[in-house]
């Protein structure tokens, strides 16, 4: 960890994500990138998500903290159908460079 100049703190981890997530990732990049009108990581984006699902977490009252989506999206990517790996890997590749 260590601090950045704008009074932040930056962390680096690695964390294993299904490529349906990453996938997610590279749609959210594209719409912070259109919204911001530059190009955009995934590693921005992640921060993105996570200072949403923060401010949200803290806009609710006490005790009704908001429930852990994957990426704080709606439907749970986990009730998919198990696929191939190299499907999956193809698929989220072409969800990231919009062909899909």
């Amino acid at each position: 960890m260590h601090a950045l100049p704008d009074g932040e703190a930056e962390i680096s981890l690695v964390v294993r994500l299904p490529w349906e997530d990453v996938a997610r990732l590279g749609q959210e990049a594209g719409r912070l990138a259109s919204q911001m009108q530059r190009p955009v990581t995934l590693d921005e984006a992640v921060s993105n998500r996570l200072r949403s699902a923060r401010s949200a977490a803290h806009a609710k009252p006490p005790g009704e903290q908001p429930v852990p989506t994957p990426l704080g999206g709606s439907a749970s990517v986990s009730s998919l159908p198990p696929r191939p790996p190299a499907d999956q890997a193809r698929q989220a590749i072409e969800r990231i460079n919009g062909s899909a």
